[in-house]
C-alpha cells in the first residue's frame, strides 16, 4: 500500500488515524479494490481543526506576496506531478487517459492559474469616506469535495482559501480519494505552513457532518448531491456558520428555431455524454422546435454511437465506466423509469454496452418524445442519458425550462446573438452558455434554488473567503 493513502496530513505531517479502520478503494473499471484509504473519526476532525486554528492567527496575517509565492509553487509542483495525477483519476473514477489528462488533472491546473491571477489585482480594503473597509479571512474552512471532479473540486476550494489567508480541513470523497492524497502531497512539498491545510479522509456521516458543526470551523463550503447538502448546511446552522454550495442540477439545453440544428444538438449531445455523464452541469435536459423533434433524435442518435465505451487505458476509449455500483443501478432505474413513463428509446437502454461483462459501463443513451412531467426530465440521473424534449412555442421552452427545482446551468444555441441574449436574460441559472463557449475559470460558478448558493472560480471563489469588515472613522 502506497505510503500515505492510510494516513491523514494533519498539522504538516502525516499522521496515522486515532482509530485504525480502513476502507477500500474501488477502481470502476475492474469492479476491484486496488488500494485502501483510513476512515477518520471526531478525533482526527478534532485535532485538524485544532491545528489549522492554531495556524490561522499568523496564515491570515501575510501578505499577497507571500500567499501568492505559495500558490505558485504549488502550480509548479502540480505541473510537475501531472502524470501521477491524471492515473490517480483514472484509477479512482474511470476517466479515460486522454479525458483524464486533458479534463479531470488540466482543471486543478487551470484553476490554479485563475486564482493566481485573481489575487494578483484583488483588493482587500477600500475608504468609504472616512470609514475604511476591509475584507480579510473569515477563519478555519471546512472544505467537502466530491468524486466526479476531483481535482476541480480541491482546488476550486484549497486555492482560494489560501489566497483569502484561511487555514482549512479538507475532507475529500471517500469514493476517490486517492488523487486529494497527491494535492496534500504536493501542497507539502511546496512549503505551505503546518496547520494552513489539513486532510482528512472519511465519509459523510461521519467526517463531514463532525467538520460542519464544529464549532471551531468558520464556514463550510461543500459541493456534492443536493441531499448531503442539506445535511451541511442542517448541520452547520447549529453554530451559526457561513455554508457555500454547490449542489446537483438538471440543465436545460435550449436549441432556439434559428440554429444550426446539427451542430447544436451534436455539441449537446457530447457535452450531455462527457465524463460518463457525471457533471452537475451537463446539459441533460435538451429543448428543440416541435418540427425539429425527429430530425434531432437522428443526430443524437448518432454522436452517441461515437461514443466508444470501454476500458479507460484502451486506445480510443471515450467513455469509461461510471464511478461506482450505486451509481450504476440508480442511472439503469432511471432508464428503467423514461421507458416505463412512455418516452421513446432512441438509442442505448439499459444494461452494459455489448462486450463488457465487468465494470460499471452504462450504454450511452438517448430518450426522445420526452414530456416535461417525466422521471428522466426531473430527477438528476448523474449518468450518459440525453433526455430530448419537443416544444410548440419558445415561451414553452422558457417556462419548463425554468420549472425545476434546479438552477446550476442553461444552454443555449441560436445563429442570432441578441435572440440568445434576450434568452439568456429569462433563464433561472448561475451560469448561461451561448453557444457552446470556452470554459471560462473566470467566470462566477454556481447556482440558483436547489443547486445551491455562493460562487466559485477565481475572484468570486477568493470572495467567499472573506468578511467584510468596516473601521468607522478611520479617515481618509
Amino acid at each position: 500500500m502506497p505510503n500515505n493513502h492510510a494516513k491523514f496530513y494533519i498539522d504538516g505531517a502525516w499522521v496515522n488515524p486515532s482509530t485504525p479502520a480502513l476502507l477500500d478503494v474501488i477502481n470502476p473499471a475492474t469492479e476491484k479494490s486496488y488500494t485502501q484509504i483510513a476512515l477518520g473519526t471526531a478525533a482526527d476532525v478534532d485535532r485538524a481543526v485544532a491545528a489549522a486554528k492554531r495556524a490561522f492567527p499568523a496564515f491570515s496575517r501575510t501578505t499577497r506576496e507571500e500567499r501568492l509565492a505559495l500558490l505558485r509553487k504549488i502550480l509548479e509542483l502540480y505541473n510537475a506531478r501531472y502524470e501521477d495525477i491524471a492515473d490517480a483519476v483514472t484509477d479512482e473514477m474511470g476517466a479515460p487517459t486522454k479525458f483524464a489528462r486533458e479534463a479531470q488533472a488540466w482543471a486543478g491546473q487551470v484553476h490554479l492559474e485563475a486564482t493566481i491571477k485573481a489575487l494578483e489585482h484583488l483588493e482587500f480594503s477600500s475608504h468609504r469616506g472616512s470609514t475604511l473597509i476591509v475584507r480579510e479571512a473569515i477563519g478555519v474552512v471546512g472544505l467537502i469535495t466530491p468524486w466526479n471532479w476531483p481535482l476541480n473540486q480541491i482546488v476550486c476550494k484549497v486555492a482560494p482559501a489560501i489566497a483569502a489567508g484561511c487555514t482549512m480541513v479538507l475532507k475529500p470523497s471517500e469514493i476517490a480519494p486517492i488523487s486529494g492524497i497527491l494535492f496534500a502531497e504536493i501542497v507539502h512539498a511546496a512549503g505551505v505552513p503546518a496547520g494552513v491545510f489539513n486532510l482528512v479522509n472519511g465519509d459523510g456521516p461521519t467526517v463531514g457532518q463532525t467538520l460542519s458543526g464544529h464549532p471551531d470551523v468558520a464556514m463550510m463550503s461543500f459541493t456534492g448531491s443536493t441531499r448531503a447538502g442539506i445535511i451541511v448546511a442542517k448541520t452547520a446552522a447549529e453554530t451559526v456558520k457561513r455554508v457555500a454550495q454547490e449542489l446537483g442540477g438538471k440543465s436545460a439545453n435550449l436549441i432556439l428555431d434559428d440554429a444550426d440544428l446539427k451542430a447544436a444538438v451534436s455539441a449537446g449531445a457530447a457535452a450531455c455524454f462527457s465524463n460518463s455523464g457525471q457533471s452537475c452541469d451537463a446539459p441533460t435536459r435538451m429543448f428543440v422546435p416541435e418540427s425539429h423533434h425527429a430530425q434531432a433524435l437522428e443526430i443524437a442518435k448518432a454522436v452517441a454511437a461515437t461514443q466508444t465505451v470501454g476500458d479507460p487505458r484502451a486506445a480510443g476509449t471515450v467513455l469509461g465506466p461510471v464511478v461506482s455500483r450505486v451509481q450504476y443501478d440508480k442511472i439503469q432505474r432511471l432508464i428503467q423509469a423514461g421507458i416505463d413513463e412512455g418516452a421513446t428509446l432512441v438509442t442505448g437502454g439499459l444494461g452494459r454496452p455489448e462486450g463488457l461483462s465487468v465494470g460499471y459501463y452504462v450504454r450511452p443513451t438517448v430518450f426522445g418524445n420526452v414530456k416535461h412531467e417525466m422521471t428522466i426530465s426531473r430527477e438528476e440521473i448523474f449518468g450518459p442519458v440525453l433526455s430530448i424534449l419537443p416544444y410548440a412555442s419558445e415561451r414553452e421552452a422558457i417556462d419548463k425550462a425554468n420549472d425545476s427545482v434546479y438552477g446550476l446551468a442553461a444552454y443555449i444555441s441560436s445563429t442570432k446573438l441578441e435572440h440568445a441574449r434576450a434568452v439568456a436574460a429569462e433563464l433561472r441559472a448561475g451560469t448561461v452558455n451561448i453557444n457552446y463557449p470556452d470554459w471560462d475559470t473566470h467566470a462566477p460558478f454556481g447556482g440558483y434554488k436547489q443547486s445551491g448558493n455562493g460562487r466559485e472560480y477565481a475572484d468570486w471563489g477568493i470572495y467567499e473567503f472573506l468578511e467584510t469588515k468596516g473601521i468607522v472613522g478611520y479617515g481618509t
